[in-house]
C-alpha cells in the first residue's frame, strides 16, 4: 500500500532503516551445526523446526526491510531530482545543491579532486600565503644577523664609536636584499572574500534544502 509524507519523514525512515537492516543482518542466525542423533542446534541450542522457522522469518523481515529502503531511497532521489530552488548560484535542482553544499563541506583532509573548486582555490591560497611569509620571515631574520655581523665587522666590538663611522653601505645591503610579499591579488583579501562567499552560500543552501525537504511530499 502506497503512503504519502515528507521529505523529511522519508529521510528520517530511511536513516533508522538503515540501522535497523545492519542489526538485523548482525542478530540473524542463517545456518547452524546438528548432528544427526540430536534435535537441537549446535550454536542456538534451539530445535531444528524452530532454527529453521527463525531463519526464514529473518530472512524475510531483512528482504522487507531492504524493500522498503529501497523505495524510499528511490522516491527520495527522483523527488530532488525534479525540484527546483533559487539560490544566488542560481537555479539548482535539490540534487545538485546537494551535490554542492556536500562539495562545500568536503573535510580539507580529502583529495582536492573532491573539493568544490573554489574551496580548492582557498585551500591552495591559504598554503601558499602561509609558506611565503614564513620564508621570508626566515629570510629577512638571516639577513638580519648577517647585517650584523657587518656591522661589527666595519665598527669593532667599541660601540663607543659606532655613530662616529659610516654605515650607508650596510643599510644598503639590507634595503637590497629584503624580502618582500609579491602579492598582485592582495591574497588575503581574495581568500576572505572566498571565505565569506563559501559560508554563506553553504548556509542559504543548507536551509533552502532544509525547507524544500520540509514542504514537499513524496509517495512511497
Amino acid at each position: 500500500m502506497e503512503n504519502k509524507l515528507l521529505v523529511t519523514q522519508a529521510l528520517d525512515e530511511r536513516r533508522l532503516l538503515k540501522k535497523k537492516i545492519h542489526d538485523k543482518i548482525e542478530k540473524a542466525s542463517f545456518v547452524d551445526i546438528i548432528r544427526r542423533n540430536e534435535e537441537q542446534v549446535s550454536e542456538k541450542r534451539i530445535p531444528r523446526q524452530d532454527f529453521h522457522k527463525e531463519a526464514e522469518s529473518a530472512y524475510q523481515q531483512i528482504n522487507d526491510l531492504i524493500t522498503r529502503y529501497t523505495r524510499l531511497d528511490a522516491a527520495i532521489i527522483q523527488s530532488n531530482a525534479n525540484t527546483w530552488i533559487d539560490t544566488s548560484y542560481g537555479r539548482l535542482s535539490v540534487a545538485a545543491a546537494i551535490s554542492l553544499r556536500d562539495r562545500l563541506a568536503e573535510d580539507h583532509d580529502f583529495g582536492y579532486e573532491n573539493k568544490d573548486f573554489y574551496v580548492h582555490l582557498y585551500d591552495k591560497m591559504k598554503k601558499e600565503y602561509t609558506q611565503r611569509v614564513e620564508k621570508i620571515e626566515t629570510k629577512n631574520k638571516a639577513l638580519a644577523q648577517t647585517a650584523e655581523n657587518m656591522r661589527l665587522s666595519i665598527l669593532g666590538k667599541d660601540t663607543k664609536t659606532r655613530e662616529e663611522k659610516p654605515l650607508e653601505v650596510v643599510e644598503a645591503y639590507v634595503k637590497e636584499n629584503t624580502s618582500e610579499l609579491a602579492d598582485p591579488l592582495d591574497i588575503r583579501r581574495k581568500m576572505e572574500e572566498l571565505k565569506e562567499r563559501r559560508d554563506t552560500l553553504l548556509t542559504e543552501l543548507d536551509t533552502q534544502i532544509k525547507v524544500s525537504n520540509a514542504t514537499v511530499f513524496i509517495t512511497v
